[in-house]
């Protein structure tokens, strides 16, 4: 693709499902984004726009080489493990990449004079929730991390905020609440494996590709008794992105940042918006609770809109549904990437 004249944004991890997304939103607001991807759990296909490098975010070698070959000035950082579950069984798996990943990408960063940073953070950073159990949390809530997957966010946010005092850097972590939908166009959207979100489990119970769902308690102290998460759209965070990366902040400054929408959905009110839009009623059971789950996890967003000028405007559950389900009925995209990872993670096992 051809570069021109736009500024080049390195967005590490940018073939999984955020990055993707966000590439692509910046390509549509005049950046040229350089997706810098190990492929691990990203993928190929979802890279459309910009340039493709594909690297490990612990070889600063590549690293260096993938901003000097491509002039970058920013940097949106997604790169590293999200699992929570696999984080408590492997922690030091996810303090080498997290942590140690993101300490490459700062040094890297700092020598070769790149000094704008948007790092992927996350709400997990405030553990069983905010102040009380359904109300919104605001960023400075207690943080108290509920597992180690959560501890590397908070820690990597200490880190940045500390080479932002000593060198300058100016960096925004946005902490993410639930992320899911898909792209309108249906060419990309969420393909993890294994899934464990639950709009798309959701999804695929309804469309008889999956097992059906399991609601993990419903005696919690909410209206309906399930879990109620503040869900984002993907775009409406990628969009979140950009203008994290526009901000007019001075040098050295570092802010942390809520996306969410300030609104909390249920595990049923899900369920049900699943049902309307697959035509189709979703099988699912009652199982006991998930250790660690909060009642409640619902963003306060003011600090987006008065430091970023940014609100979301696609982020209704039902769009959420209706584009994830595109998604994942496009036999091209979404069931068919699904399934050519199940193949490679299969092939790479034995």
């Amino acid at each position: 693709m051809d570069r021109g004249s736009k500024p080049a944004v390195l967005v590490t991890g940018g073939a999984g499902y955020i990055g993707a997304h966000t590439a692509k939103a910046l390509h549509e607001q005049g950046y040229f984004p350089v997706v810098y991807d190990s492929l691990s759990s990203g993928f190929r296909e979802a890279v459309g726009w910009g340039a493709f490098v594909h690297g490990d975010i612990r070889d600063a070698g590549a690293l260096a080489e993938a901003i000097d070959a491509h002039g970058v000035k920013a940097v949106i950082h997604f790169a590293g493990l999200i699992e929570v579950g696999r984080s408590v069984v492997k922690p030091d798996l996810f303090w080498e990449h997290n942590v140690a990943g993101t300490t490459t990408l700062l040094s890297t960063m700092r020598e070769r004079g790149v000094n704008r940073l948007v790092f992927s953070s996350s709400a997990a950073v405030y553990g069983q929730g905010g102040r009380g159990p359904l109300e919104s949390i605001p960023e400075d809530a207690p943080k108290a991390p509920a597992s180690p997957y959560g501890d590397t966010k908070l820690a990597c946010e200490w880190m940045i905020e500390a080479q932002c005092r000593a060198y300058g850097l100016t960096a925004v972590a946005l902490r993410y609440f639930n992320a899911a939908g898909a792209d309108p166009s249906g060419l990309i959207g969420e393909a993890h494996e294994p899934e464990t979100h639950l709009i798309p489990l959701a999804i695929a119970a309804a469309l008889g590709d999956g097992k059906p769902l399991t609601v993990f308690g419903d005696d919690f102290d909410t209206p309906d008794g399930t879990c109620l998460r503040d869900y984002i759209h993907v775009c409406d965070l990628a969009t979140a992105h950009v203008a994290a990366l526009r901000a007019d902040l001075p040098a050295g400054a570092f802010e942390a940042v809520n996306v969410g929408t300030g609104q909390g959905a249920s595990v049923f009110e899900v369920v049900e918006a699943v049902g309307r839009a697959a035509g189709r009623p979703v099988p699912h059971s009652i199982g006991a609770r998930r250790a660690g789950d909060p009642p409640s996890l619902v963003a306060d967003p003011a600090r987006a809109r008065a430091l970023l000028n940014w609100t979301p405007v696609c982020s209704s559950l039902e769009q959420i549904v209706v584009d994830a389900l595109r998604w994942e009925r496009n036999p091209a995209y979404g069931a068919g990437v699904r399934g050519r990872r199940a193949v490679e993670i299969e092939n790479t096992t034995v």
